[in-house]
């Protein structure tokens, strides 16, 4: 079923001054950045390494663009910090109803776009013990995007 930890979402209000502390604290550099105008973000991923599963784990630095968006609200109730974690998988439909069917709340109907082209679903934080929780197929990915 899921195959690796994908990323890690860190909400942060000042996406460059996150960067930039990842980047001179830690040497990880910014493999992709983009705004995703549907979630209301601009976020920056930081590769930390790839995986026996042809994929990688990231870091994924979110700064809201809107105050109406997900992150901006959770960041206005919790400050900066880890917002959730991603599970790879190679079928995210499938997953996503296999754990379903097991009485877990999916957030999508379907999957949406995510980072980089991939295919995501969230689940309720509810009933994952408090972590919101992304399910994600990713696409390929030839080249960094900055």
């Amino acid at each position: 079923m899921l195959t690796r930890i994908d990323h890690i979402g860190i909400a942060c209000f000042d996406l460059d001054k996150t960067v930039e502390f990842y980047t001179s604290t830690y040497g990880f550099s910014v493999f992709h950045t983009e705004v995703n105008e549907e979630q209301g973000v601009r976020e920056a991923m930081l590769k930390i390494n790839n995986t026996d599963d042809g994929g990688a784990s990231y870091l994924q630095l979110l700064e809201p663009t809107r105050e109406d968006s997900t992150v901006a609200k959770w960041l206005a109730k919790n400050g900066e910090g880890v917002h959730h974690i991603a599970f790879g998988t190679a079928d995210v439909d499938a997953d996503a109803t296999a754990v379903k069917d097991k009485g877990v709340r999916v957030l999508y109907e379907e999957p949406r776009r995510g980072s980089m082209g991939s295919r995501i679903t969230f689940l309720h934080p509810k009933d994952c013990h408090g972590v919101l929780t992304e399910l994600v197929t990713s696409a390929a990915v030839e080249s960094p995007e900055h």
